[in-house]
């Protein structure tokens, strides 16, 4: 398979994204169309398995102080 590597930038790609977070946030559950998603019926949920996810574990990891301060921007929690 021929696969291309995409390369940006921090942030490029974003112009539009609270316009869209936006239209996404205004929109009423009538307005989302589900057509293409099956139901889940009883045989469905006959074979379903729960799974449980992998525990996490903790890492000490280098980064540039510009990178840094871009995560905290994001929010707590970051680290």
């Amino acid at each position: 398979m021929n696969e291309k590597a995409t390369r940006m930038r921090l942030g490029e790609g974003l112009e539009n994204a609270d316009a869209e977070l936006t239209r996404l946030r205004e929109m009423s559950d009538q307005d989302i169309d589900c057509s293409d998603i099956p139901e889940l019926d009883a045989q469905w949920f006959k074979q379903a398995k729960v799974v449980t996810p992998p525990g996490k574990k903790q890492i000490a990891l280098r980064v540039d102080t510009d990178v840094l301060e871009w995560m905290k921007a994001q929010g707590k929690d970051v680290q």
